[in-house]
């Protein structure tokens, strides 16, 4: 009858610097950047870190996009109310030239350059 043995846990390994570039090599100088961040390591890996900095980005963008669509609730939402009083045409299509678009452009005009700041901030987070 064959034995069974419990498998064997391979042996441990110290890493140093020299071990892995080699006997004569030289660490990099202390003002240099590494090669991959750490952030950013954490994002390729898919570690919880890198998941919790990707989760508050998504936030950030989350909260600026509901910001955006309440303030255009708000400011667009009753405009069906006020077009129902009588009132004439001009003044009906003057309010929705001269009213709403300008609002609704810089509602996304604010929401563009938030989204924007937000991955700047984001990607500077990362390559820090």
């Amino acid at each position: 009858m064959p034995e069974h043995h419990p498998p064997r846990r391979p042996r441990r390994e110290t890493v140093t610097y020299a071990s892995a570039h080699g006997p004569g090599a030289l660490p990099a100088p202390a003002g240099r950047r590494p090669a991959h961040p750490p952030a950013r390591s954490e994002i390729d890996e898919q570690t919880s870190l890198g998941h919790t900095y990707v989760r508050s980005l998504m936030r950030s963008q989350l909260r600026a996009a509901l910001t955006a669509l309440g303030a255009l609730a708000l400011l667009v939402g009753p405009l069906p109310l006020l077009l129902a009083l009588p009132a004439p045409e001009a003044l009906v299509w003057a309010a929705l030239g001269f009213g709403v678009y300008p609002v609704v452009w810089a509602i996304a005009h604010w929401y563009v350059r938030r989204a924007e700041r937000n991955e700047r901030d984001f990607t500077g987070l990362v390559e820090r």
